[in-house]
């Protein structure tokens, strides 16, 4: 059931209750405001206690209703406990929003095990605890949504992101395997999937990073309110099994699939220089990957990264894959009157 209707107009939407882990920044940060925009009372779920705290002032200066609980998504008995009590004191969990991660850039020779098992444990398994607590409600009453927020890194792996690579193409064959046990039961539970390109959030500053320059995203970059609205799109129009999200991702993924040998070597050498910018970096500095960037004397980093002066708020990729009927009739109809032209001049020139 669509927090909009078909005519773009305000639903009425007291009852309706979302979930967005890693919500106290970045893509979630956005996601959350951008639900509580439409009327929804949202589960804010995240680590940083002061991004959580800025998170659920927007929520209600946004007209909606905030509950904060901060839990480490890797934590499964945590994250279980967090939904109980979105249950218990917001109403039943109408849409559920896996977002949350952490990661580590670097080398793969230069990942610790236990660095390497912290970020799959966030990246990977909190998307698995997060659907398991949503689907603990969402399946005795056969309805609700579940929307995993991935990236084109679900289907390409790039240099200097083994994990964040590794995990991302973890959760799309996790996704694609509890679809088809949910379509098997027919069940009007849905899980959906959207494939982000690089988008201008915080990460990049909070990270754990051993390169010698400043980490960047890889250019075209987004900006987060881009990303929340194709979140919103998926969690209303859940059937379809995903979504691409960028020019970049559509490319990205199409070569891949054409000639994957070829991007290999193209990331080769690219891959090192184009993720980090001429700013120095200390490769010793810590990250965000045991405890919050946000930790007690921390403060806010808000949904955007410092790439502002860089990033796009509109992508016309974005409509084209939330409209693929039109595209493919407008496509079919163009290529039908381009056959219908040649066989018009062929004849006229016999």
């Amino acid at each position: 059931m669509p927090l909009w209707n078909g005519r773009r107009k305000r639903r009425k939407t007291d009852h309706r209750v979302v979930v967005v882990t890693g919500a106290s920044g970045g893509i979630g940060r956005a996601t959350a405001r951008a639900c509580a925009a439409r009327g929804a009372s949202v589960g804010l779920l995240a680590r940083g206690e002061a991004g959580l705290a800025a998170a659920a002032g927007e929520v209600a200066e946004a007209g909606g209703q905030a509950l904060a609980i901060p839990v480490d998504v890797a934590d499964a008995d945590g994250v279980a406990q967090a939904a109980r009590r979105i249950e218990d004191e917001l109403g039943p969990i109408d849409v559920w929003v896996n977002v949350a991660f952490s990661s580590v850039f670097a080398p793969f020779s230069q990942i610790q095990p236990a660095e390497f098992q912290r970020a799959t444990e966030v990246t990977y398994l909190g998307y698995v605890y997060g659907t398991m607590a949503a689907l603990r409600y969402m399946k005795p009453r056969d309805r609700g949504t579940v929307v995993q927020v991935g990236s084109a890194l679900a289907y390409r792996g790039i240099p200097l992101q083994t994990a964040y690579c590794g995990a991302k193409h973890a959760i799309q064959g996790f996704h694609e395997a509890l679809r088809c046990e949910l379509l098997h039961e027919h069940s009007n539970v849905h899980v959906t999937m959207v494939q982000m390109p690089a988008v201008n959030t915080p990460q990049f500053s909070w990270l754990l990073s051993r390169l010698p320059r400043q980490a960047q995203p890889v250019p075209p970059i987004y900006q987060p309110e881009l990303a929340a609205r194709a979140v919103l799109y998926a969690a209303d129009h859940p059937r379809r099994r995903e979504y691409w999200v960028g020019s970049s991702t559509a490319a990205t993924l199409a070569a891949n699939a054409v000639a994957p040998g070829l991007l290999d070597r193209y990331l080769a050498r690219t891959g090192f220089a184009g993720q980090q910018t001429d700013a120095a970096h200390d490769p010793s500095a810590a990250g965000n990957l045991w405890k919050p960037a946000d930790a007690p004397g921390g403060h806010d980093f808000g949904a955007h990264g410092s790439f502002d002066d860089r990033s796009h708020r509109r992508d016309p990729q974005l409509w084209a894959s939330q409209h693929h009927g039109v595209v493919a009739a407008t496509t079919t109809a163009a290529a039908a009157a381009a056959a219908t032209g040649w066989l018009l001049t062929h004849r006229k020139d016999n």
